[in-house]
């Protein structure tokens, strides 16, 4: 898929789901069941034990789909990237703003959304080619953050992530978020449980909670 349909996959969506856990066969499980839900924007994240056979492996069962998009998160420098996007990650989302790593994906077509949480790394991060710039730790700011962000820089399109949750979700999107990114508020109960079809359930409520 071409950069700019990614980017519209996610705002069109709205939820991307940020993967975490124990072994890569755990967040292929946990994937595959938000896929199922209809959250189909995955971000698997580079603290999970052989990840790249994870993107692989996602990538490659989903390469027929072009409604479902794996990226990777928690990415912390240009090697990193590069390995990435070599797994087949179709976006990359940084934990903080690095510039270097904002050129590298550009340098590929690969959309890329790095993290801020200030107004400096905003225009930074614009500054840089990011198109989504992700909010984090979304929990510490609120939803009121991204309304005095677009004061001064109604252009930018902020992604929250961290404090996102089903109860609030709306106050995100009406703080005027282009997207959310959804970690463990997903997966907790099914991993306490045991009983991973509750993913699919969070995931269609999450995705009928939007459509709202």
């Amino acid at each position: 898929m071409k950069k700019w349909q990614i980017i519209n996959s996610i705002v069109e969506q709205k939820i991307v789901g940020v993967l975490r856990g124990d072994s890569a066969e755990q967040v292929e499980l946990f994937a595959h069941k938000c896929i199922e839900g209809g959250l189909n924007a995955i971000e698997v994240t580079f603290t999970v034990p052989s990840v790249v056979k994870c993107l692989e492996n996602l990538t490659s069962h989903y390469a027929g789909r072009d409604d479902v998009i794996i990226g990777a998160g928690t990415v912390l420098d240009t090697e990193t990237a590069r390995i990435a996007i070599l797994a087949g990650a179709q976006f990359i989302v940084t934990p903080y703003l690095n510039p270097e790593v904002i050129r590298n994906c550009n340098r590929y077509q690969i959309p890329v959304i790095p993290g801020a949480m200030t107004i400096k790394d905003v225009v930074e991060g614009l500054e840089n080619g990011a198109d989504i710039i992700k909010l984090f730790p979304g929990e510490i700011s609120g939803p009121r953050m991204i309304s005095a962000i677009k004061g001064p820089i109604p252009q930018a399109n902020i992604m929250p992530t961290g404090g996102v949750h089903l109860e609030n979700i709306h106050e995100w999107l009406a703080a005027g978020a282009v997207a959310v990114g959804i970690g463990s508020d997903l997966t907790k109960e099914a991993v306490k449980t045991g009983n991973y079809d509750l993913i699919t359930e969070k995931a269609r409520a999450y995705k009928a909670n939007v459509q709202a």
